[in-house]
């Protein structure tokens, strides 16, 4: 399995990418400081480092000032602050990407895909056994465009899986109808009806909740819209 460093301070941060990319199928080690993140990498040899520019009162880029000096291991940034200066700097100091907070868990994928291509890492055979987002039992597969529950495959049509895997990708990220519109059927309220988002949100339920009725994976927000709510196992 690709093995990945994670550096970051805050634990609620480090326990849900720690979750995700492992449910993703990598081997995960967490770090919360600038030592630790240098001992980790001296043992573990991670194909790819997740490195939090501000480690408390740690900067993160002078850990990977170091961390240069031991290791060419591909790094991407994971921060707050989204200034382009900020971005640059960070890429100067020889950082291959770029992660800004609040971020989906399927950008964080994508972006760790890209890197280990760029970097030579085969990830290919990942992409295409591996699914692109998973929790719990669910697990959904971009690359073959398919989606699974308790291992079942689900019978979706082509707009369902798009409205499941686009929603799936920012979990807990609220969206409205008129948004859901823009982002999944590239459309509008002024020209499609948001009761589409309505009917196709149902015929989700029916498909991956125990309860439509009182649904545990795609919530409404009343008087906003929907979001995903991840089901992660203890």
């Amino acid at each position: 399995m690709t093995r990945i460093l994670v550096v970051d301070d805050d634990a609620e941060i480090t326990k849900l990418l720690e979750t995700y990319l492992t449910n993703e199928g990598f081997e995960v080690t967490v770090a919360a400081n600038g030592a630790s993140a240098l001992s980790a990498a001296a043992s573990t040899e991670p194909e790819l480092v997740i490195l939090d520019i501000v480690l408390g009162s740690e900067d993160g880029r002078e850990v990977l000032r170091e961390l240069r000096l031991i290791s060419d291991v591909p790094t991407i940034f994971l921060t707050g602050r989204g200034l382009e200066s900020e971005r640059i700097a960070g890429l100067k100091l020889g950082a291959d990407d770029y992660i800004v907070k609040p971020f989906s868990l399927g950008e964080v994928t994508a972006r760790i895909e890209s890197v280990l291509r760029r970097s030579g890492v085969n990830a290919s055979q990942h992409e295409i056994e591996k699914p692109n987002i998973s929790f719990g039992n669910l697990q959904i597969n971009e690359s073959t465009h398919e989606a699974r529950l308790s291992g079942e495959l689900l019978e979706l049509t082509s707009k369902e899986f798009a409205l499941l895997s686009f929603i799936a990708s920012s979990p807990r990220q609220v969206y409205s109808r008129a948004q859901l519109l823009e982002h999944v059927w590239s459309s509008s309220s002024e020209w499609q009806n948001e009761a589409t988002v309505t009917e196709h949100i149902r015929r989700l339920r029916a498909k991956i909740e125990e309860d439509p009725d009182h649904p545990m994976w795609i919530k409404t927000v009343r008087g906003v819209g929907y979001r995903f709510e991840p089901q992660v196992p203890s």
